[in-house]
């Protein structure tokens, strides 16, 4: 029957819907009437009027077309989210909450936070301050970290600079992982152009990867779910047809086959495609910096940081987020390695308030085990996303994968749970590690910010299913 699924999509679209007259979170900045960003700038690149994919040009001009309106939401079911709404209170939510946390099924380490964001009080903590290893959820400090330092709007360059001769081209990596072959392949004509314009049809080739300092591969090594972190890469470093869209058109995410030189077959693959446009490059690509007094013959750029956040969050992606810390770290000032990155991170989160005691930032991706941050710190987090001084961090609660649809929790909070469309959260798991940490509308539409922490749990098919009960009791 196909009612059911017809309601939960209805009340999907009505919480985003009532996000929009929330005096909690506004309908500025990158949050786009409730809409994620990425989703709008795909339909405004799908549009029979044309126009390029994140465009710089005036609204209405040649080179943007008027921004697209926002879907339609459906009726509201709920009251509107808001200070009006009555707050949940502190001894019931307890009472609620405290048999769910103790379950067996999340180990013998496991914390817990509630806030509601309409005040920043917190309802509900159990443990909220002890730091813990957040796995995946790691990845909402990056991701603010990031806006915060860069804003939404800012691109990842990947350029190509020729010596002033002319003899050497070389291809830069501005640290943008999700270059792919489209993309690669119009570089490599506009860079071809530029060379014939001067008469130029053979050069030396040469790649720059000198933006990142430190060690490349990440401290848990080779592995599938990360590539070498490297300024220069072509869709992450996946093998063999990486840039392959998922079923619904999404880029490919999880885990892969890497490359162990990305920065080399990305130069290489350059050089074909050069070849293709009859320039010759000769003998095989060498790493080199670039030359200071360079002529830049072309450039692409990343989508905005808005949808890479986006991205991140709902596919918890590894890539993005190492390349999103070591962003913050390049516009801070500090070295582009892990260690200037956790540096960076953690500075840009003390601007923003967020309490730090105990915390630790290893990495962008959660990957590694001594990063710390506890449940206090990832609802506060989820507060400042909310906060309307702040727009430009929106996107962290955007980017949140939506229970029983979207990314990390499309197959969590199944038809007919009270969660499903309603709970928006960052899931996070390593073995004996899973937690959990987003937003929840309560039946009377309050907007909550919550961040529950397991360690040492049995199996994480017992975990994730307690960690899921746990947020879809605040909906109740």
């Amino acid at each position: 029957m196909p009612e059911p699924k017809v309601l939960q999509l209805a009340a999907g679209s009505a919480v985003l819907g009532l996000v929009l007259s929330a005096g909690v979170v506004t309908a500025t900045g990158p949050w786009d009437s409730g809409q994620r960003t990425a989703e709008r700038a795909r339909a405004a690149a799908q549009a029979p009027t044309g126009g390029a994919h994140h465009g710089s040009g005036a609204p209405g001009g040649p080179d943007r077309p008027e921004a697209p309106a926002p879907a339609p939401s459906a009726p509201g079911v709920l009251t509107a989210l808001g200070k009006a709404a009555a707050r949940p209170q502190n001894p019931a939510l307890a009472t609620v909450l405290e048999p769910l946390l103790a379950s067996p099924d999340l180990g013998p380490l496991r914390t817990g936070a509630v806030v509601d964001v309409a005040t920043g009080e917190q309802l509900y903590g159990n443990g909220a301050a002890a730091p813990m290893v957040p796995a995946s959820t790691v990845k909402i400090a990056t991701a603010a970290a990031a806006l915060s330092a860069l804003g939404p709007d800012h691109r990842i360059p990947t350029t190509v600079v020729a010596s002033p001769d002319f003899r050497r081209v070389t291809l830069v990596g501005g640290g943008d992982p999700t270059l792919d072959g489209p993309r690669l392949r119009a570089l490599a004509r506009d860079t071809a152009r530029a060379l014939r314009d001067r008469g130029v049809s053979t050069v030396q080739l040469a790649y720059d990867t000198s933006l990142y300092s430190g060690p490349e591969r990440h401290p848990i090594g080779v592995n599938d779910n990360i590539a070498p972190v490297t300024a220069l890469m072509t869709d992450e470093g996946r093998i063999g047809g990486a840039g392959a869209a998922g079923p619904r058109g999404e880029p490919a995410n999880g885990p892969a086959a890497r490359s162990a030189d990305p920065a080399g077959d990305t130069a290489r693959a350059f050089g074909d495609l050069l070849a293709e446009h009859a320039v010759t490059t000769g003998r095989p690509p060498v790493r080199a910096k670039a030359p200071g007094q360079g002529k830049r013959l072309a450039r692409t750029r990343s989508a905005p940081l808005s949808s890479l956040v986006e991205r991140t969050l709902t596919h918890s992606d590894n890539d993005i987020a190492e390349a999103l810390a070591r962003q913050t770290a390049l516009a801070t000032g500090k070295p582009a390695s892990f260690d200037g990155a956790a540096r960076a991170v953690r500075a840009e989160l003390g601007k923003l308030g967020v309490p730090l005691a105990g915390a630790r930032f290893a990495d962008g991706s959660g990957l590694d085990r001594r990063d710390r941050l506890s449940a206090a710190s990832l609802a506060a987090l989820l507060v400042r996303a909310a906060d309307p001084a702040r727009p430009e961090l929106r996107p962290v609660l955007t980017g949140l994968p939506v229970g029983g649809f979207s990314g990390t929790l499309r197959e969590r909070y199944a038809a007919g749970s009270p969660g499903a469309g309603v709970i928006r959260a960052k899931t996070g798991t390593l073995t004996g590690v899973n937690t959990l940490a987003g937003t929840a509308v309560t039946a009377n539409g309050r907007l909550l910010a919550f961040a529950f922490l397991a360690g040492e749990t049995p199996s994480p098919y017992t975990a994730q299913p307690a960690l899921d009960r746990l947020a879809a009791a605040l909906t109740r």
